[in-house]
């Protein structure tokens, strides 16, 4: 056993497996330095170091960088991101848009326009950034969507994909081009543009 190997196993919690210990230890440490230092500068080795796990402990359950990095960015902003359902569906969509240009605004959402300007020439990244980020946060969204849909607030035969881009592109646009301000009102304004023209198919 390796002197790593002894300090994982020496750090987990009672009860607990020791897989899900290092493992949540893992995504931590790589969440961090995703923001102290970047995409680019974070690396499998520092990640590792200080998680207090071995290389190979990562490799184990992530193929690369990018597959660590973006899970770990995922899970550091589930808290800021909820999708609820409140019985109204403008404010529900508002108030996700809110949510979202916020954590852009921040030091995550730089984060976040590196992941999609690397993934334009890193395939890893690209597949990640997809499976990891995008296919989630779909499915999240398709879910409130869909019990409006149900309620008879939407368009039987509306396009779920479609409506979803209609409302979040806006957003990516802007965070990727500079154009504009990322304002809380503009996120209102994208909600209820959106929504007008999902409605008006109706």
């Amino acid at each position: 056993m390796t002197t790593t190997d002894r300090h994982e196993e020496s750090t987990r919690g009672p009860g607990r497996p020791r897989c899900e210990v290092v493992r949540h230890r893992i995504l931590e440490a790589a969440a961090q330095l995703l923001e102290e230092v970047g995409f680019a500068n974070a690396t499998v080795d520092a990640i590792a170091e200080r998680a207090g796990a071995s290389k190979a402990t990562v490799y184990r359950w992530w193929p690369h960088k990018p597959a660590v990095l973006i899970e770990a960015f995922r899970e550091s902003v589930a808290g800021e991101l909820p999708f609820g359902i409140t019985g109204r569906m403008e404010d529900d969509l508002q108030q996700q848009l809110v949510q979202f240009v916020t954590m852009l605004r921040g030091r995550k959402g730089r984060a976040f326009a590196a992941f999609i300007a690397g993934a334009q020439s890193d395939a890893d990244l690209a597949e990640a950034f997809r499976s990891s980020w995008i296919a989630p946060r779909r499915e999240e969204a398709k879910v409130v969507l869909q019990h409006y849909l149900d309620a008879g607030e939407l368009p039987r035969d509306l396009d779920l994909d479609l409506a979803i881009e209609l409302l979040y592109a806006p957003l990516y646009y802007r965070l990727l081009t500079g154009y504009g301000p990322m304002t809380d009102q503009y996120a209102i304004s994208v909600a209820r543009f959106a929504l007008a023209g999902i409605r008006a198919e109706k």
